[in-house]
């Protein structure tokens, strides 16, 4: 017997944007959020904001501009407590941000986050990979704590993971280890977007890495020629990130069935923009 034919109100279309990098990321942002929302009529956006404020860690500020631009739920990393505390963040606003789990310094408030999207819950949530990542000494094994925390997540419920690591070894183990028992894994942090966006055997949607919404061209959102330099001199280098030219945008629009809470489907985009035109 054919499958039912789904509806609007059996879905949830998600929009995802990969590591937001300084001022030309947020522009990016601004610009794209609202198309692509209209464009692929998207229920919910949600971001990676650990670069937002350039390249480490987010503020007030900006935070307020990605709210603005219609994102409602937020992801982070290694870099998330580099601007402002982050239980000051937690104790002074309602953003919906799921920081790294694993990690911790994490306020409790972080450590996951569920919302009804489509009259569905929908939670999200972030790890960090351990594997050449700094701060190692404050992360526990994210393979052991995502086991704790889905005992916590209400049963019929779509859950995304952030993986956000270093090394793609982490994020396709843990893709394959909760096949079946998630609705989607993304990968973060390396800011290059990768070419195997995938259903996997159980129904879990996956990708390596989404890449990043910032500078282009340049290194990781970083001005390319200081991060040449830095390899031609082998030193210590203080970053810095383009305000102008060109910006790469890269998201995943994801499909879950609210239903069986499976990936239907798996995209990824992108696009090279100029902040005006």
């Amino acid at each position: 017997m054919p499958d039912k034919k789904l509806i609007k109100s059996d879905l949830t279309k998600i929009l995802f944007f990969g590591d937001v990098s300084g001022t030309l990321g947020r522009q990016g942002i601004k610009k794209m959020a609202p198309l692509w929302k209209e464009k692929y009529q998207a229920d919910i956006i949600i971001a990676n904001v650990e670069n937002l404020a350039h390249n480490k860690g987010l503020t007030l500020k900006t935070m307020a501009e990605m709210a603005e631009a219609g994102v409602e739920m937020f992801t982070g990393g290694n870099h998330i407590w580099k601007k402002y505390e982050i239980e000051k963040m937690a104790k002074e606003t309602d953003y919906k941000i799921a920081a790294p789990a694993n990690d911790s310094r994490c306020p409790e408030k972080y450590l996951f986050q569920i919302t009804e999207v489509n009259g569905a819950k929908l939670a999200v949530i972030n790890l960090n990979g351990r594997t050449f990542m700094e701060h190692e000494t404050t992360l526990s094994n994210p393979f052991i704590k995502i086991d704790k925390l889905l005992s916590q997540i209400p049963k019929n419920t779509n859950i995304i993971i952030d993986m956000h690591a270093e090394a793609t070894s982490d994020k396709r183990a843990m893709g394959l280890y909760l096949d079946g028992r998630v609705s989607v894994v993304l990968g973060t942090h390396t800011h290059i977007p990768t070419a195997d966006a995938q259903i996997l055997e159980k129904g879990t949607g996956y990708l390596t890495d989404i890449g990043m919404v910032g500078a282009y061209p340049s290194v990781l959102g970083i001005k390319q020629e200081i991060i040449i330099e830095k390899f031609l001199t082998e030193s210590r280098i203080r970053h810095d990130l383009p305000t102008t030219g060109q910006i790469e945008v890269n998201a995943v629009l994801l499909e879950i069935d609210n239903h069986s809470h499976k990936t239907t489907d798996i995209k990824l985009l992108r696009e090279i923009i100029s902040p005006t035109g």
